[in-house]
């Protein structure tokens, strides 16, 4: 946080830019309620006339504004100040608005209709981030640095927020691409233990005796190729975080193994003797049903209640599609950065076969795609072209469930179900040659059921061949 030149420390500002008078009104009040000092501008016109470096902490702002619009604003704002943090708020939440507000540095990204707390909760992490962000702490390992925007991944933020500063053993459960790895290294990094080493291993990528080797450490002559003393990983992770991944692919012997200085808290080098305390914190996590792998023998129960004291479930990518427009948009700044390609966005097209895929690689499969575009993008902007012709393919073919076009920004489901309904009862006709009673009978509708149906919506029926029958009633 800044601190004056007398070194009393100076009470972080937030600017508000939003152009409904209520709602500006409702943000200073929540915001002032938390004690902080809160600037209101109804226009982006006006806060830019009297923003420099350094003013503010945070910037609350809306997209869509009467003359310059939010994102420009954005883009002025970070030109001036490369470290003021921005939360996006907007009723108008297109896909191709969230990968522009994220390429363009934002901190979060909030729709309405949101509640009070929801606010007080983003503030005061683009808050501490800001801290951070002038303490030079800037871990790509930080709470902060997880990006998300679905209620299932604040779910799991909270978590990591409330075990982190704890001691407990910790289950990491999810499928390979969502991120377990940055998850554990989050609560280790939030942890009391944080200036210790963090150690991953791969539980399977040793064979059995090795694996007990890498872990508890060994004694000269333990086995074949044991020419000296080595010390396990248990060992030299002392006072910091042992993450074991892959964890149910960890053989019966090596579990009994690990209950035992989960147990202890010492460990007994393979083919030794003597025990070893140990003070390290274990993460585990596994991309199986450990629950059923237990059930099924292949896994030991007791090790399994041991390491499942809090349990962390990661939802896969494709069970939070509203994740996937932010997320795409903060590889995308990622790697036009780091590629050196002015690539400014993602054309809408895209994002809807984005999200409409499955994403069996998850997060990380994200991440690729974005990455290859980058890389081949002939324009300013991805396009279908720059994208994996199978996620094409796989969109085209969704492209005719109405449920797989449900837009990112909400629809008006009264209008839909009209279009739909005139929709078929044009085409009915137009394949009985304006024939109604044949047409009612396609749609499996009376006659004065469908004269009903077209009054309604406004559609002629003086053109048809039996206007006035009364045939099928």
């Amino acid at each position: 946080m800044a601190r004056s030149k007398t070194g009393t420390e100076i009470a972080p500002k937030i600017a508000v830019v939003e152009d409904e008078t209520n709602m500006l009104n409702l943000l200073k009040r929540i915001l002032e309620g938390e004690g902080y000092h809160v600037d209101t501008f109804s226009n982006a016109e006006d806060f830019l006339k009297t923003f420099g470096p350094g003013k503010y902490a945070v910037i609350i702002q809306d997209v869509r504004m009467p003359g310059m619009d939010g994102i420009e604003m954005m883009k002025r704002v970070t030109e001036k100040d490369p470290f003021v943090l921005t939360i996006v708020i907007t009723a108008y939440s297109t896909g191709g608005t969230a990968v522009e507000a994220m390429r363009l540095g934002a901190f979060s990204y909030v729709r309405k209709p949101f509640d009070s707390e929801e606010i007080r909760r983003v503030t005061r992490m683009a808050l501490d981030k800001y801290r951070d962000i002038l303490e030079k702490d800037e871990s790509p390992f930080a709470i902060k640095q997880i990006v998300h925007d679905s209620e299932s991944m604040r779910e799991v933020v909270d978590l990591i927020e409330r075990v982190a500063k704890s001691d407990a053993t910790v289950l990491v459960s999810g499928e390979s691409g969502t991120g377990k790895e940055l998850v554990a290294r989050a609560i280790h990094y939030h942890s009391t233990r944080v200036n210790a080493p963090f150690i991953p291993v791969n539980c399977g990528a040793f064979a059995e005796t090795l694996l007990e080797s890498e872990l508890f450490g060994h004694v000269k002559g333990a086995f074949t190729g044991a020419e000296g003393d080595k010390r396990g990983l248990f060992e030299i992770a002392g006072g910091g975080t042992l993450f074991l991944d892959e964890i149910s692919e960890m053989p019966i012997s090596a579990q009994v193994r690990l209950l035992r200085v989960l147990e202890e808290h010492a460990v007994r080098p393979v083919g030794g003797t003597e025990l070893h305390p140990v003070d390290v914190r274990i993460i585990a996590a596994t991309n199986r049903d450990l629950e059923k792998e237990t059930n099924e023998g292949r896994f030991r129960q007791d090790l399994f209640h041991r390491i499942n004291v809090v349990g962390i479930s990661i939802p896969p990518l494709r069970e939070r599609q509203g994740d996937i427009p932010i997320l795409a948009g903060h590889f995308l700044s990622i790697y036009s950065s780091r590629m050196h390609r002015d690539v400014t966005g993602i054309d809408e097209r895209v994002l809807q076969m984005l999200i409409r895929h499955d994403w069996p690689g998850n997060v990380r499969e994200l991440e690729n795609v974005i990455e290859r575009a980058v890389a081949l993008v002939r324009g300013p902007v991805i396009t279908v072209e720059d994208i994996p012709q199978s996620i094409v393919r796989k969109a085209s073919k969704l492209g005719s469930t109405t449920l797989n076009l449900l837009p990112l920004e909400g629809m008006n489901l009264d209008k839909k179900l009209t279009e739909v309904e005139t929709t078929y009862i044009m085409r009915a006709l137009e394949m009985t040659g304006g024939k109604m009673s044949s047409a009612a009978e396609i749609l499996g509708l009376s006659l004065r059921s469908l004269r009903y149906r077209m009054d309604k919506l406004g559609r002629a029926r003086d053109k048809c061949q039996d206007n006035e029958e009364e045939a099928g009633e």
